[in-house]
C-alpha cells in the first residue's frame, strides 16, 4: 500500500511524494483522508522559508528559541493540521471501522494512528464532514482566544466561553479564517457588538455574508469611529476586548488603539517579522492596556483540566452546527483535488492565487 504525502523540500519547493504506508500494529487504526484543510499562515511560512523553526531550535524546557540547527529543517514532511479521515482498518476496540473523525496528521492520503498518543475526534452524523477540518485544531485555536478573554474577567471561575464577551463590545482585527471563526464565536456567545476590521474588500464581504459588521482600517480612522460609537463613561470609550488575528505589526497597533482604557488585546496572530509599527509609548502606555497571547499550546493558567482540547473541540462542533451552512458556502473558498496541492501551495505563497480557505480532497 502506498501513500501520497505533501513535502516541502526547500523554500518555494513543494512536492507530492509517494511512500510505503505505515504498518498497522496492535492498538492502532488506519484512516483514509477525506478532507485536508490548508492553514495559509503556518503552512505558507514553511513554503516561504519564514517559519522560526527553520532557523532556530525550540528549547521546550526553557520556552526559548535558541541559535543553532533548525528545529524543523527541510524537507518538511508533516505539513498541515486540519484533517478529516474515515477509519478503514482498526486493531483497537477504542475506534471502530467506518467512523469519520478529525485529526492533525498533515497532508497525506492515509495515516496510522495510536489513540493513546493522538487525538481522534469523532464527528457527529449531522455535521458536514468537510467542516470537520476545523474540529481538531483550528476551531480550538479560536475558542481558546475566547477562553483567554473569559479568564481575564473571571480568573479561574470560567463557566462558559461567553464569560469574556457576553454583553460586551468586541472588535476583531483581521479577516482570515482565525479572525472570522473567532468573530462568529463571539457573536454566538452573546457579544453585544462584533466588528471585523480588515483592509481586503473581499474578506470584508465574506464577513458581512456571515452576518458580521465590518470596517476598513484604511478608510476613516476606525479607532475614532468605534470610540465615538462605543461610549462607556466620560473618558472611557472603545472596545471591551479586541481579538488580534493578523500577524502584522500595523494590525497589533490598530488593536491597541481600538481598546477602552484598561482593556485587553487577545492575540491569536503568528508574527513572522518585526514589530516596528507597534508604538508602546502611545495608547498601550497611556490607557493601561494589556496584551495576552492565546496560543493553542496552553489554556489560561488554572483552567486545565476542566478546559482542555476536547472541550474546545466540542465548542467548535457547537459553533459549526449553528453556522455550518454559511461557513461552508462563504468561508470555504475552494475545494481542490489532493494531487494539485504542490501547485496550490506555491501559488498561494507567491500570491499568484488568493483564497480564504482551501480544502484538499480525494
Amino acid at each position: 500500500m502506498r501513500d501520497r504525502v505533501v513535502v516541502v523540500s526547500g523554500p518555494g519547493r513543494v512536492e507530492l511524494v509517494e511512500q510505503d504506508a505505515d504498518e498497522l500494529r496492535d492498538g492502532t487504526f488506519r484512516v483514509r483522508t477525506l478532507y485536508s484543510g490548508v492553514s495559509a499562515g503556518t503552512e505558507l511560512s514553511f513554503v516561504k522559508g519564514t517559519n522560526p523553526y527553520l532557523h532556530a531550535t525550540w528549547n521546550a524546557g526553557l520556552g526559548l528559541f535558541q541559535p543553532g540547527g533548525a528545529g524543523s529543517p527541510y524537507p518538511v514532511t508533516r505539513l498541515g493540521y486540519m484533517q478529516v479521515g474515515r477509519v478503514v482498518d482498526s486493531r483497537t476496540p477504542a475506534v471502530a471501522v467506518g467512523t469519520v473523525g478529525a485529526m492533525t496528521y498533515g497532508h497525506r492520503t492515509s495515516h496510522v494512528a495510536d489513540p493513546l498518543a493522538e487525538r481522534f475526534v469523532p464527528l457527529p452524523d449531522d455535521l458536514d464532514p468537510l467542516l470537520g477540518v476545523y474540529v481538531a485544531h483550528m476551531g480550538p485555536i479560536c475558542a481558546n482566544g475566547l477562553l483567554h478573554a473569559a479568564a481575564d474577567l473571571r480568573g479561574t471561575d470560567v463557566r462558559s466561553l461567553g464569560d469574556g464577551v457576553a454583553g460586551r463590545r468586541v472588535a476583531v482585527v483581521g479577516g482570515g479564517v482565525v479572525a472570522l471563526l473567532t468573530a462568529l464565536f463571539a457573536r454566538h456567545h452573546g457579544a453585544a457588538s462584533v466588528v471585523v476590521l480588515d483592509p481586503t474588500p473581499q474578506r470584508r464581504a465574506v464577513a458581512e455574508a456571515l452576518g458580521l459588521a465590518t470596517l476598513a482600517p484604511d478608510a476613516d480612522d476606525p479607532a475614532v469611529v468605534l470610540k465615538t460609537r462605543w461610549h462607556h463613561a466620560p473618558g472611557d470609550r472603545g472596545a471591551d476586548v479586541v481579538f488580534q488575528c493578523r500577524g502584522q505589526a500595523w494590525a497589533l497597533q490598530l488593536a491597541l488603539r481600538l481598546l477602552r482604557p484598561q482593556g485587553v488585546v487577545i492575540d491569536l496572530a503568528f508574527y513572522q517579522g518585526g514589530a516596528d509599527a507597534v508604538r508602546l509609548g502611545e495608547e498601550f502606555h497611556h490607557n493601561g492596556l494589556s496584551l495576552r497571547c492565546a496560543q493553542i499550546g496552553r489554556v489560561p493558567r488554572g483552567l486545565a483540566p476542566t478546559w482542555d482540547r476536547e472541550r474546545l473541540s466540542a465548542e467548535t462542533v457547537d459553533l459549526l452546527r449553528a453556522y455550518g451552512d454559511r461557513i461552508r458556502t462563504r468561508l470555504v473558498s475552494a475545494v481542490v483535488p489532493f494531487d494539485q496541492a504542490p501547485e496550490l501551495l506555491t501559488d498561494l505563497a507567491e500570491r499568484r492565487r488568493q483564497e480564504l480557505q482551501v480544502v484538499l480532497t480525494g
